[in-house]
């Protein structure tokens, strides 16, 4: 039983691992592998919450450690990430700049984690981490197509719009098939990396993850499925 109460932890751990993977494939240049690797992130990091429901194993230890997690594979493997692909051509201000999405982004979970109205389901203050993360990753992998200054101005835009107190929709109760616009730009990215051939050294850890996603996806829509015909 304790075995089964760790299975949210181990995907999140998970989550964590994927963020240390991407900034050494960042450093050694592998900059599409790093960016994947955050993609990895974003699913186990959608998995670990709804497991720990769906096993009854919602603690404060995984909360704290989610929020840890969060901050290193969307916080810091991204700016990691950007500063390689293009603010290392501006020198020390480069890296300066890249510092503060991280540093926006940490903020914003710790006001997350001690807002009072965090459990709701409809809408998000300000723009998730998980999802500015995934943004910066996307277009690393689209970098070759798009131009600069898009980057730049993205780039500055989801700081701000981290901390910001916009109401962002959220997704979390969502009917599964209404996620298919997330899982069709995943997949659709996914494809258009592999069709390319930009990889030398695919990372592995793919293999594991997007089965073990898909079946993920597949039980929440048998499960939804069968709540609606219950109904």
């Amino acid at each position: 039983m304790r075995l089964v109460k760790s299975i949210p932890n181990m995907f999140t751990l998970g989550n964590l691992y994927c963020g240390f993977l991407s900034i050494g494939f960042a450093a050694y240049g592998q900059y599409n592998n790093a960016a994947i690797l955050i993609l990895i992130g974003m699913m186990l990091d959608s998995m670990d919450g709804r497991l720990a429901r769906m096993l009854k194993a919602d603690s404060s230890l995984g909360k704290e450690l989610d929020s840890l997690a969060d901050i290193v594979t969307f916080g810091v493997a991204p700016s990691f990430l950007v500063y390689y692909t293009y603010f290392n051509q501006f020198g020390l201000l480069g890296f300066v700049v890249a510092g503060l999405f991280p540093l926006f982004g940490a903020y914003r979970l710790a006001r997350f984690n001690i807002s009072s109205d965090k459990t709701s389901l409809s809408y998000f203050i300000g723009v998730p981490i998980t999802a500015a993360g995934g943004i910066l990753a996307l277009l690393t992998i689209f970098g070759d197509y798009i131009p600069d200054i898009i980057t730049t101005v993205v780039f500055t835009a989801l700081s701000f719009l981290m901390v910001s107190r916009i109401r962002i929709p959220s997704l979390k109760d969502i009917p599964l098939p209404k996620y298919g616009t997330i899982i069709t730009l995943f997949l659709g990215s996914l494809l258009f990396v592999i069709y390319k051939g930009t990889y030398q050294h695919f990372p592995y850890l793919i293999y594991i993850a997007t089965p073990l996603y898909i079946a993920f996806l597949a039980y929440r829509f048998i499960k939804w499925k069968g709540k609606r015909e219950t109904e």
